[in-house]
């Protein structure tokens, strides 16, 4: 009955998703605000049904349900409990509600906390977010039904894929999907804009918190991708620049492009055409990464389904939305005033420049991504765009943008003097370079981690030089209490940028072997000694396993024990590494089993990488300063009612 009352459940948010698409539009365009009003109960009750759907998929994962197709091919009654629960959207169908869940969830977010924006663009607003999730509910319900019966249920479920297995799974992916579906909420507000032909200043004040929450979001389920890849396929690397990788690249380069551009637009009211464009560039770019994985045209770790008719079903969402958001934005573009002006050597230069970098780094994965894909469909001729392509192209590109941050935040607004922000930033030029000594005379090469390490330090220290410099004038305290939330966000998001470019710096400095280990024998690793102390035996909840115990040494000293593992799982026979992973200080030495030979030799990977976790801190770190800026009182919610509410005494006057 409860799988029953899901599955209908969706069906009724279908109905309300049409409804919300249709009675707000009509009633903006007739200015009656009874209808523009039924959008909020309308989005609210939407997102309630959706999420009785979810939580009845979940009911039958955890209670191993196999009269579910869904759960036959995704689950096991002994897997546990977490991998049951997560174990809902580690397939498409599961992934596909959950998608729906969180786009409903924003539609919800804008209905309960919009009392501050105008009417009309509320309505058209929440009329968008509608016409999307009858899209995707009408895909779900026609094509990737997760309510799907059979009439001979099994006695037990096939699994779920062990690589899904991962306490990593239970996080990256509703981060990775309130980033990419965070976006939505822009696309909407930007396709409102559109329509409404209106855009200034407050419509940028509305449009920025919901930006930089998505960009947030985004930026932690990448990372949490990352080291979940890192740890859990054995391969101790966390970029494979593999397309569905990319896919979550490109909304995070247009985005990172939009909360730049947004800032200018609310401070001088400048860059409207362009802050708009960026709006719907970044969601496209999401939908685009849905399409990748979900089409059948990859193949990859990543990917959920095969099946071409949904392809052609995503294709078409995909076609619609984007296609029919630019053909608006090509229609009212040229009507949109352009906004303030300002002068080349300026803040807004600066970030103008910083939207160009960003924007052709984004230009190049998708091209990099989508080149091959259209080749072999027009040709049937392979190719293979990997990481030389990107490292040639992107790395000319990210090490100017480095150089160019500290002194963008040193530039005043509409005219700023270049000389004085390079001489504000002198300490961090002298750190950069003693920085860059040290490394080389530590490390010796390559140049280019050399280099890049060099320019790590110097951003980080000159993310933070415009807060001393503002600290060192008068009582430092009091001015340092005094300073807005937001331009301690932007230093320290600027700060978290330069500890993952120091982590991916220190890569060059790692060490890697392929290696035939023998028990008892040392094996040298980077400053560490590896030593294979036992090979034994183990089950687990739904696997076994064969695991090593491996002693690390330094100068002759213990220090720490690893267990890497081979894991079997027998419902789906399949295998899968579980690696050995010794955290020190940042850097961290990492093990991985292969084959195990009759003469007693094991294969194993070892792996010594100095400063790795910066890679992921400083991910941490920016997500950090996206919450501070975020939390200023300038972006919360119901500011501008108040300032609303305070300017309309003085119109009556």
């Amino acid at each position: 009955m409860i799988v029953e009352t899901g599955h209908f459940a969706l069906v009724l948010a279908l109905a309300l998703a049409l409804a919300q698409a249709i009675l707000p539009f009509v009633g903006a365009r007739l200015r009656d605000v009874s209808l523009m009003r039924v959008a909020r109960p309308v989005a609210v009750a939407q997102f309630l049904l959706v999420a009785t759907a979810y939580g009845a998929l979940t009911y039958a994962h955890v209670v191993s349900d196999f009269s579910l197709v869904n759960v036959i091919e995704n689950s096991h009654s002994l897997k546990p409990m977490i991998y049951k629960i997560s174990g809902v959207w580690g397939n498409h169908e599961g992934s596909m509600l959950l998608w729906v869940l969180v786009l409903s969830s924003c539609g919800a977010a804008i209905a309960l906390l919009s009392r501050a924006m105008p009417d009309v663009l509320r309505a058209d607003t929440l009329a968008v977010q509608g016409l999307m999730g009858a899209a995707f509910l009408a895909f779900i319900l026609l094509t990737s039904n997760p309510f799907a019966r059979v009439a001979d249920p099994p006695w037990q479920g096939r699994d779920l894929n062990p690589i899904l297995q991962d306490p990593g799974l239970a996080i990256h992916p509703p981060l990775l999907y309130l980033g990419y579906v965070g976006f939505s909420i822009v696309f909407s507000f930007a396709a409102a804009a559109l329509i409404g032909g209106r855009i200034d200043a407050a419509w940028a004040r509305f449009v920025r918190p919901w930006t930089l929450a998505a960009w947030i979001f985004l930026t932690l389920g990448i990372a949490m991708g990352s080291y979940w890849a890192y740890y859990t396929l054995g391969w101790g690397g966390f970029w494979f620049w593999d397309p569905v990788e990319n896919a979550s690249l490109m909304p995070w380069l247009a985005g990172t492009a939009l909360l730049h551009c947004a800032a200018v637009m609310e401070k001088r009211e400048a860059l409207k055409v362009w802050t708009i464009f960026l709006s719907i560039l970044a969601f496209s770019l999401s939908l685009l990464g849905t399409f990748l994985v979900r089409s059948g045209v990859l193949t990859s770790v990543h990917a959920f389904a095969s099946d071409p008719q949904r392809g052609v079903f995503i294709l078409a969402i995909l076609v619609a939305f984007i296609g029919g958001a630019l053909a608006l934005f090509a229609f009212r573009a040229s009507a949109l005033p352009t906004g303030g002006l300002f002068a080349p050597i300026s803040r807004e230069g600066a970030l103008v420049v910083n939207n160009l970098l960003l924007t052709v780094a984004c230009a190049t994965v998708v091209i990099g991504t989508l080149y091959p894909l259209a080749l072999e469909a027009l040709t049937g001729d392979k190719i293979s765009v990997g990481a030389p392509f990107f490292d040639t192209v992107l790395i000319p590109i990210a090490l100017p943008l480095v150089l160019l941050m500290p002194i963008g935040q040193m530039l005043a607004w509409k005219r700023g003097d270049l000389l004085a922000a390079l001489q504000r930033l002198r300490a961090a030029f002298a750190a950069g370079v003693v920085a860059l000594a040290a490394f080389g005379a530590l490390y010796g090469a390559p140049a280019l981690s050399i280099v890049s390490a060099g320019l790590a330090v110097y951003l980080v220290i000159g993310a933070f030089t415009d807060i001393a410099q503002r600290a060192a004038q008068g009582n430092a305290l009091a001015r340092l209490r005094g300073l807005p939330l937001s331009a301690w966000g932007t230093s320290i998001a600027h700060a978290g940028m330069g500890l993952s470019l120091l982590g991916l710096a220190a890569t060059g400095w790692g060490v890697e072997q392929i290696v035939a280990m023998k028990p008892g024998v040392a094996q040298e690793v980077g400053p560490y000694q590896v030593t294979i102390e036992d090979i034994a035996s183990r089950a687990g909840p739904n696997y076994a396993e064969t695991y090593a115990v491996m002693a690390l040494r330094k100068g002759g000293e213990t220090i720490a024990r690893i267990e890497p593992a081979k894991r079997f799982y027998q419902a789906r026979r399949m295998a899968r590494t579980e690696a050995g992973i010794v955290t020190l200080g940042l850097g961290q030495v990492y093990a991985a089993l292969g084959e195990q030979h009759e003469d007693g030799t094991l294969d194993a990977r070892l792996y010594y990488k100095p400063l790795v976790l910066l890679i992921w801190l400083g991910a941490v770190v920016m997500a950090l300063g996206g919450g501070l800026s975020l939390a200023d009182r300038r972006l919360r919610i119901g500011v501008a009612s108040r300032a609303r509410t305070a300017a309309q005494p003085q119109a009556a006057e």
